[in-house]
């Protein structure tokens, strides 16, 4: 009976996984369309992530206090202050230089970049002597291989246009899409705060680590990170802005609903289902299922706002997709065989005992 019913909730893992990974890509995706729509209405990045992240900070509150409330009293100044670090990096910075590459290039494009995070940071992380190279195993070479064909299908993408293609006669959301100010469109300038924005994720991947080792407590940490991130978007939108009133104005409009969204879905459950899953299958799992919002985000910005499609687009695309399998194949292979070399380290007693997933956790 016991197996019977370990093997049905086998099985309902097996088909709940993927679904809920697919979900989060659908919640990427949407929420890259509605905030290129919302900036080409005239939003300010950096009030879009105030508000963003104060909603995603109200809707973790309850996991928090639920969950880690015996940790709150465990939150020293300087547990804090890694948070507020882990904020400004992976919120601010990493957040904020996105819209604001979002804003001067289209969906299509930021949503490559979205992708090569994972590869950024294993770059980071081998400058930084945080990780080793291993470029004599195979698993090393597939991460190089794929280093580098990420890398080229980014420049393919970014300086390679080629043949404009018209998959359909127009698009349906042809107000929206050109209400975008023309001194905003910059493609060089917007690569430029794209790739930024990759290397603050980089760097936030780096520095949650020590974030996990001062205070590990994901649902706590991620509302205090919030709060924290919070008010640091609302001290540079004020200094941007000014006594600028308007900016900060929300009715019942597209606005509302792009803070609304990116909060509870992109933010608070996105943040839900991709822990669920790292402690499942590992940190390598959910980015298995990031050329999803790659391809329908593609076809979507070309079928809804008018972005066009070119052949470079295209190509640079499929090498990014390409490259970062490669490079996960290589990353997954490594991490098991360190958990093979874990469970058959000998204790002191020279007996091999079986560890915990330590493995799973290094990103």
């Amino acid at each position: 009976m016991a197996s019977r019913t370990t093997g049905g909730a086998w099985s309902m893992e097996a088909v709940t996984l993927p679904a809920s990974m697919v979900l989060v890509q659908v919640f990427t995706m949407v929420a890259v369309l509605l905030s290129k729509l919302a900036l080409n209405v005239g939003m300010e990045p950096f009030v879009l992530l105030a508000y963003r992240n104060l909603i995603g900070a109200i809707i973790v509150a309850p996991l928090a206090f639920y969950f880690d409330r015996a940790m709150v009293r465990k939150v020293t100044l300087k547990a804090f202050g890694w948070m507020s670090i882990s904020a400004l990096l992976g919120i601010v910075l990493a957040m904020g230089l996105y819209y604001y590459g979002l804003r001067a290039t289209n969906a299509a494009i930021s949503i490559n970049f979205l992708n090569l995070i994972p590869v950024v940071t294993f770059l980071m992380a081998v400058l930084l002597r945080v990780e080793k190279l291993a470029a004599g195993t195979r698993a090393g070479r597939a991460k190089l291989a794929g280093t580098a064909v990420c890398v080229g299908g980014t420049m393919v993408a970014s300086l390679y246009r080629g043949p404009l293609l018209h998959p359909w006669p127009t698009h349906l959301l042809h107000h929206a899409a050109a209400t975008a100010p023309h001194h905003h469109r910059n493609m060089p300038l917007g690569t430029v705060f794209l790739c930024a924005s990759c290397l603050a994720y980089a760097l936030w991947f780096i520095v949650q680590a020590r974030v996990g080792r001062e205070f590990p407590c994901k649902y706590m940490s991620t509302l205090l990170a919030c709060v924290s991130g919070t008010v640091q978007a609302l001290a540079i939108a004020a200094v941007i802005r000014g006594g600028d009133r308007d900016s900060w104005l929300l009715s019942w409009d597209l606005r509302l609903l792009t803070v609304v969204y990116s909060g509870v879905f992109n933010t608070a459950a996105t943040f839900c289902l991709i822990s669920w899953a790292i402690a499942r299958r590992g940190p390598i799992y959910p980015s298995m299922f990031n050329s999803l919002s790659l391809v329908a985000t593609t076809v979507l910005d070309s079928l809804l706002l008018g972005t066009d499609v070119s052949v470079g687009s295209l190509l640079g695309a499929l090498l990014i997709v390409l490259g970062l399998y490669a490079f996960l194949w290589g990353k997954s292979t490594e991490m098991r065989h360190l958990k093979q070399q874990q469970q058959q380290q000998p204790n002191a007693n020279g007996t091999t005992t079986t560890t915990t997933n330590a493995a799973e956790d290094h990103v």
